[in-house]
């Protein structure tokens, strides 16, 4: 069996395990893809290159229909097609777990916390922020109080006033003390983020790209366009679903168990692997407004430390 067959089998095998969510999958093609390449595409695109996927034309219209409901999407008509692009707000949701995604690398720790208490948020959005929170690596240590120990200031700062509630919220720094122990760290950062709750689908994203890595460092052939594209989506629709449910924790808050940091060295090597011939194939199956979607952005290849 060539290099190729055996990739396209273990990616549709994984495939009919876990069928993607359509809306789930579309926002991370729009986040990965579409963003890097003029932020608009034709309906038609959409269809054609989430079918590789087992999603049918009305799981596909339904769920882009639902997104723009949610303002991830906007809508573009032109004549009788129409093509869409992340709104604004869209395009800020996914930028704040993007950093994470594309980083490669864990941050320092400097036992700095950085505490958020929503004990005075009486808010029809508290739950909204809340999930919002959870999404951007905060855990919650106690009812209404949420903490990170290497929060961006900026994607915080973003998030408050997109939410609009500054006066609903109190944002704290804590220090670690010298006489707190490692096992109480390691208990708290495991109770919050539920880090054990991770651990089997960290192995499971391991196991499925080890193997895809094994037949790509064969190297007796080179990988083709549709498996390069359909291999690159999937893995980072799998990994940004991995890091929705993971804290920004640094290394030193990582479980020795929780394989975060083989996971992001997995990331960086396939999307390598991938990249070339995926944009090969993207650049001749999506249409945008203007015809054939433009090159990639000069922001693309600073992904994963290019």
């Amino acid at each position: 069996m060539t290099s190729t067959a055996q990739l396209e089998q273990a990616l549709q095998r994984f495939l009919s395990q876990h069928p993607p969510k359509a809306g789930s999958l579309i926002i991370t093609l729009f986040g990965d893809v579409i963003s890097q390449h003029g932020n608009n595409v034709w309906l038609g695109s959409i269809i054609d290159s989430l079918c590789y996927f087992g999603l049918n034309d009305r799981q596909i219209r339904t769920a882009i229909s639902r997104l723009v409901q949610e303002d991830w999407l906007q809508s573009i008509p032109r004549g009788r097609r129409s093509y869409y692009s992340f709104t604004p707000g869209g395009n800020r949701r996914f930028e704040r777990v993007a950093h994470r995604i594309y980083a490669g690398s864990f941050p320092q720790w400097d036992a700095q916390w950085t505490l958020v208490m929503l004990s005075l948020m009486d808010s029809p959005v508290r739950e909204q922020f809340r999930r919002e929170l959870s999404w951007q690596g905060f855990g919650q240590i106690n009812h209404g109080v949420f903490a990170h120990p290497s929060a961006d200031d900026a994607v915080l700062t973003e998030l408050i006033k997109d939410f609009d509630v500054a006066d609903e919220i109190l944002v704290l720094r804590a220090t670690t003390s010298e006489i707190t122990s490692n096992a109480a760290i390691e208990g708290l950062t495991s109770k919050a983020w539920k880090l054990s709750e991770l651990q089997p689908r960290y192995e499971q994203f391991c196991e499925l790209f080890s193997q895809l890595l094994q037949v790509l460092d064969d190297g007796s052939e080179e990988l083709g366009e549709r498996e390069s594209f359909i291999m690159r989506l999937l893995l980072i629709h799998e990994y940004r679903r991995l890091l929705l449910k993971t804290p920004a924790l640094p290394q030193d808050l990582l479980s020795s168990s929780l394989p975060a940091v083989r996971a992001s060295e997995l990331a960086a090597a396939v999307y390598a692997f991938a990249e070339k011939q995926s944009l090969s194939f993207i650049a001749r199956s999506f249409e945008s407004l203007n015809g054939p979607l433009p090159a990639v952005s000069d922001g693309f290849y600073l992904r994963f430390n290019h």
